[in-house]
């Protein structure tokens, strides 16, 4: 979306309505033939997994009594998350999206929708083409209806009909789109469970950045939102959600899209004026080693002894 419909990221292409529609489709085809590249050829002799590592924020009605609410938060969903794990998990894009932009490219005169559409056999080639489910998620919005008329410039973000919006409690320690929510990290392991059949699943991305840096390390803020985010995760896993793996992103500081080095997401502090770039540990590190060294939240007076 931000390298084929806004052009804020590489390769900069501004193809507002249809750029993004478009790559999609050739990524959900590309991955579905590597798949089977690997099952065909690989899998016997090597065991290994083929998997997709999707990144989604969770949309929470703003109003849980309204239907409309409810349908907006649905889509959010939809066109975030079911946009790549529907095809993959059954077979086709969401309901939803082909209503929406179909009928949106129908208000604008074109003969055909703006999202592409697979073939039968594409259909049955992609269903199913993932042996794990990987998760990227960082925040959560509050999502309600927003009527968008047609005559507006075509838009992914104009084809869902939705408005975002965020709880000014929210602590928000890092850069203006991430806030720490972990109660939808739950809702969205749960989502899944009962979208796709309960697939395995590895939290391949999960953590916080800073974009002010701290010269003391003391990113206590990280520390709460892993806190809040493991412990939504074990509560997923009490509800039958089938994680098998989580990843904090990340070790290091590092190279971070159009913000460069300005948004800090490590455990560790990167001295980049630094010749040497030498690594720092923030306090989250110290915190982090015990979760990991448990396997959970540790019992205190056992990391003592």
């Amino acid at each position: 979306e931000k390298g084929y419909e806004t052009g804020e990221h590489a390769p900069g292409l501004k193809l507002g309505g249809c750029g993004a529609y478009k790559a999609a489709h050739h990524i959900i085809k590309t991955h579905a033939k590597v798949w089977h590249s690997y099952n065909n050829t690989w899998r016997r002799e090597q065991r290994g997994m083929v998997g997709i590592s999707l990144t989604s924020g969770w949309g929470e009605p703003v109003d849980p009594h309204s239907q409309t609410d409810r349908d907006a938060a649905e889509r959010y969903i939809q066109f975030h998350l079911g946009w790549f794990a529907n095809p993959i998990y059954r077979g086709d894009y969401p309901e939803v999206m082909k209503n929406y932009v179909g009928r949106k490219s129908a208000q604008q005169g074109l003969g055909t929708s703006r999202l592409p559409t697979f073939s039968v056999q594409e259909k049955t080639y992609i269903k199913g083409t993932s042996d794990f489910l990987g998760i990227g998620h960082f925040t959560t919005r509050y999502v309600l209806q927003k009527n968008f008329p047609f005559l507006q410039v075509s838009s992914y973000h104009t084809d869902h009909d939705l408005a975002e919006l965020v709880d000014p409690n929210w602590p928000a320690p890092g850069p203006k789109w991430l806030y720490s929510v972990p109660w939808g990290f739950r809702r969205l392991l749960n989502f899944i469970k009962t979208q796709y059949g309960n697939p395995l699943i590895y939290v391949t991305e999960n953590g916080v950045s800073e974009t002010v840096q701290c010269p003391q390390l003391c990113d206590e803020w990280r520390i709460q939102y892993l806190k809040g985010y493991i412990n939504e995760i074990l509560k997923a896993l009490n509800d039958g959600v089938n994680v098998k793996g989580y990843t904090a992103w990340s070790l290091l500081d590092k190279f971070e899209w159009n913000k460069g080095f300005s948004e800090r997401f490590g455990l560790y502090h990167i001295d980049f004026k630094n010749k040497n770039k030498p690594r720092y540990p923030k306090a989250s590190v110290d915190y982090y080693k015990k979760i990991i060294s448990a396997n959970g939240f540790p019992n205190p007076r056992e990391v003592m002894s």
